[in-house]
C-alpha cells in the first residue's frame, strides 16, 4: 500500500496511510523505506481493511473535520435563517452527502447535493433520505433553480477553472454562499497549480488550483457578490490554525447579495491583515519587526 509523504517546513517528513490518513511516522529525517510499517498498518489497523465498504470520506480524520465544521456553522445558519430565511440549499461537491443530510436535518425544506463522481452520488443516495442528489460538474453546471444558500466546502481548490465555477454558483445563489477552501499564504491575489494524489476525494482531473485568501475575495467579488465576509474566529480544527512553524492551510468565507450583521462575521474590506492571519508565528513576528525598522 503506498503512503503519502508530506515534507514539513523544518525539512522532516510525515508519512501517512494513503487511505485513512493515519500518521505512520512523523519528523522522519528522510522518506526512507516505510513499507513494512505501512503493510502492518494495512493488515492490523486500517479501516479500509477492517471495515467492509469503507470510503476515504469515512476515515476518522475526515469525519472529525466534517463534525468540526458542522459545529462551527450551526450558530451561523440559525442567524441566517432568522434574518434572511433559508428555505433551500445547494451542496456543491457533496461527496457522500454528509453536509447535504446535515442541512436537511437542520430543517431546510429543499436540499440538493451535486457531485462530479457518479459513485459518490450513488452512495449518497444510499446513505441519506431527504436531500436530492444529482450528478453535475461545478464547472459545467446544468440548469438549476436558485437557492437561498449555496454550500461550497472543500471544492474550489480542486477545480481547474475556479473563477468560472464561482460565477456559475453566484448565478444560482439567491442570498448567500458559504465557502471553505484550502489556501496559500500571500498578501496578493495568487493561484498555485498543484498535482493532487489520485484519490477518489480529490479533483476529477487530479489538479489543484490553490488560492490565496485575497484571490478568493477577488474571485467572489468579480463573480458578482456584493459583500464578502471572513470570520473573526474560524472552526476549532488544526487546519484553520497557524502553529509556531506551520501556516494555516484552510479558510472559510461568506459571500452575500445583501449586507449582513451576524456574530463573528467581519467584512474583508475592513479586515486588512487577513493574509497575516494564516501565517506561522515566526513569519508574522518577522514582518512586524521589519515594519518597525522601516518606520523608525
Amino acid at each position: 500500500m503506498p503512503g503519502l509523504i508530506e515534507k514539513q517546513p523544518d525539512g522532516t517528513y510525515h508519512i501517512r496511510c494513503k487511505i485513512c490518513l493515519h500518521l505512520i511516522a512523523s519528523e522522519a529525517r528522510s522518506p526512507g523505506n516505510f513499507a513494512p510499517l505501512l503493510a502492518r498498518h494495512e493488515k492490523e489497523e486500517c479501516p479500509a481493511t477492517l471495515t467492509p465498504g469503507f470510503w476515504q470520506f469515512d476515515n476518522p480524520i475526515t469525519q472529525k473535520f466534517t463534525e468540526d465544521r458542522m459545529a462551527f456553522i450551526t450558530p451561523l445558519l440559525r442567524q441566517l435563517r432568522k434574518s434572511l430565511g433559508i428555505d433551500s440549499a445547494l451542496d456543491v461537491g457533496c461527496g457522500l452527502g454528509d453536509f447535504s443530510a446535515f442541512l436537511s436535518q437542520f430543517g431546510i425544506p429543499k436540499v440538493v447535493g451535486i457531485d462530479g463522481r457518479a459513485d459518490n452520488i450513488a452512495e449518497a443516495q444510499r446513505r441519506h433520505v431527504g436531500p436530492l442528489f444529482q450528478l453535475a460538474n461545478a464547472e459545467e453546471l446544468p440548469e438549476l433553480d436558485r437557492f437561498d444558500l449555496v454550500l461550497c466546502f472543500g471544492l474550489v481548490y480542486h477545480l481547474e477553472n475556479p473563477l468560472r465555477a464561482l460565477r456559475k454558483l453566484q448565478a444560482v445563489t439567491s442570498k448567500v454562499m458559504l465557502l471553505d477552501s484550502m489556501c496559500i499564504h500571500a498578501r496578493e491575489p495568487r493561484l498555485e497549480l498543484m498535482d493532487e494524489y489520485t484519490l477518489d476525494n480529490q479533483g476529477l482531473n487530479y489538479l489543484a488550483m490553490y488560492p490565496s485568501e485575497p484571490a478568493l475575495v477577488k474571485m467572489l467579488r468579480r463573480s458578482g457578490f456584493a459583500f464578502v465576509y471572513g470570520f473573526e474566529t474560524l472552526p476549532d480544527n488544526e487546519y484553520y490554525r497557524a502553529s509556531k512553524w506551520r501556516m494555516r492551510t484552510r479558510t472559510m468565507m461568506l459571500a452575500a447579495r445583501v449586507e449582513l450583521h451576524c456574530e463573528n462575521l467581519v467584512s474583508l474590506e475592513d479586515f486588512q491583515n487577513f493574509a497575516d492571519h494564516g501565517a506561522p508565528a515566526w513569519k508574522t513576528a518577522l514582518a512586524r519587526i521589519r515594519e518597525r525598522l522601516t518606520s523608525s
